[in-house]
């Protein structure tokens, strides 16, 4: 079925598509600003900060490739309401939590929502959409997605200092609300028939067995992490069974007919590269995102919503630029700006370390805040066409997921390896001069993991060739990602 944009049915598809999406868009953006709050309010220790952003990210890189192939094998349109019914849920969950333990259970369970319709959003607008609509529809859900990115902070500063922290997950279920029904109503169903029957006649294969060795892996190894101070043979063996787990997973993909992430695809040496560069800097952003906001709020003592609204110019200029960078990069060539892009945001991360006591926001925050933006738009765009141009056009889709899983993986060890390496104890964030010092120890090496990337760029990445696949996601506010593409409809991928 092809949906013309300008039709009231189009309307519509792009209207629940971009809601959907905007839900878990806004989760991975706005809970930072919430986490001191949280843990004042449920009595947590540092650790269960770490693992309320991380539960989350978890399981969402951990199934977000698989959450992409369920929708093209049994229904996209199906797999979507489902993505954000079970997200609403477990919403809800978050906001009733009474224990922290509780909490960082309802965010895992968030993330298996956010796997499900995070690609599905996407899938649903090239699915639906007449070709010649489709990039402007996808450029329209791109640009809107990053508007919620960019009020997301704002809002949900605004509910942690009023009615509570506990509504900025709340805020989910009426989304949901709405968001269903128009997606029942309104969005056709779509599948890729090709799938529809896999090898030897039996219906529905997926790598369910790499995508839970590949969470299982992250899981082990991220709990070792927060729990390394310690130093006990539990952590230790914690840490050999996840290095165990990622070997066992690394085989399984190697040997699967169908894996979900084949290790054929990083024969391509501008494809391993630009994902290493990935690594380093969602790394990077990750844990700067995790600590900036306790900084502003523990030592600063600004309000939740002064702390959110504080990173809003970042997310702006992402907004205003990101397509002119990509059109730059087109221009150049990607080396330059993968290059130069994480050496501006590393010279941002160092001028955050202004930002102290009673710290002013025009003189020390802002123009921080302003270089790590520039540095993003310089960098995040030309990313993303870099993945897409370092493999087949058939491919595109099951390469974009890789990348935005790496993104979403390096994120969840940095937050949890950070503090470790910076010395932060369990008790740091209830103290502004231990927290202080910590973050002062952090940017630097925050900054060090973008000067590796940018160094593996400069070394490593080359000019695609001329006739290679180009993002439709050129708008981009998401500051904790690179934006998901998607294959063509009737190409497979994740």
């Amino acid at each position: 079925m092809s949906v013309r944009l300008a039709t009231p049915q189009g309307k519509w598809i792009l209207f629940t598509t971009i809601l959907g999406s905007s839900m878990a868009l806004l989760d991975s953006t706005v809970v930072n600003v919430a986490l001191p709050r949280i843990g004042e309010d449920l009595n947590a220790d540092l650790a269960a900060l770490q693992w309320t952003v991380n539960a989350y990210m978890l399981t969402l890189a951990g199934l977000i490739l698989l959450g992409g192939s369920l929708g093209d094998h049994y229904g996209r349109r199906k797999v979507f309401v489902i993505g954000v019914v079970w997200f609403a849920l477990a919403s809800l969950l978050c906001g009733l939590a009474p224990t922290a333990e509780i909490l960082i259970a309802a965010r895992a369970l968030q993330g298996i929502g956010g796997a499900l319709l995070t690609p599905g959003s996407l899938a649903l607008i090239q699915a639906s959409f007449h070709p010649d609509d489709r990039a402007r529809a996808v450029g329209l859900w791109s640009g809107f997605g990053g508007i919620g990115a960019a009020v997301g902070p704002f809002v949900g500063g605004w509910l942690v200092d009023g009615p509570g922290w506990r509504w900025v997950f709340l805020l989910n279920v009426p989304l949901a609300l709405v968001c269903v029904p128009v997606a029942l109503r309104h969005v056709p169903e779509s599948r890729d028939t090709s799938l529809a029957v896999a090898a030897g006649g039996r219906q529905g294969h997926f790598d369910v067995l790499g995508a839970a060795l590949g969470a299982l892996s992250l899981a082990l190894v991220t709990y070792a992490l927060i729990e390394a101070t310690e130093g006990s043979l539990v952590v230790a063996l914690t840490a050999f069974a996840g290095v165990a787990a990622g070997v066992a997973f690394v085989y399984v993909e190697k040997h699967r007919r169908d894996p979900m992430m084949p290790p054929d695809i990083f024969a391509s040496r501008q494809f391993t590269a630009v994902n290493l560069v990935t690594l380093c800097v969602y790394a990077a952003f990750g844990g700067f995102f995790f600590l900036v906001s306790l900084q502003l709020q523990v030592v600063s003592g600004y309000s939740a919503l002064a702390a959110g609204t504080a990173l809003l110019p970042t997310t702006v200029l992402m907004l205003l630029l990101s397509a002119r960078s990509g059109a730059l990069s087109e221009r150049i060539g990607p080396r330059i700006p993968l290059t130069v892009g994480p050496l501006v945001c590393a010279v941002g991360m160092l001028l955050m370390l202004r930002v102290g006591e009673d710290a002013s926001y025009p003189r020390d925050v802002l123009p921080a805040v302003l270089v790590q933006g520039l540095g993003m738009v310089t960098l995040v765009a030309p990313l993303t066409a870099t993945v897409l141009a370092s493999v087949d056009t058939s491919r595109a889709g099951v390469a974009s997921g890789i990348n935005n899983a790496a993104a979403r993986a390096a994120g969840l060890v940095a937050v949890a390896a950070l503090p470790l390496l910076a010395g932060m104890g369990p008790e740091a964030y209830r103290s502004a001069e231990a927290f202080d010092a910590s973050f002062r120890r952090a940017m630097p090496l925050c900054a060090a993991m973008l000067v590796v990337g940018a160094v593996l760029a400069f070394a490593f990445v080359r000019r695609p060739a001329p006739d290679c696949r180009r993002p439709q996601c050129r708008t981009h506010g998401n500051m904790t990602s690179p934006p998901l593409e998607r294959p063509e409809p009737g190409r497979s991928g994740a």
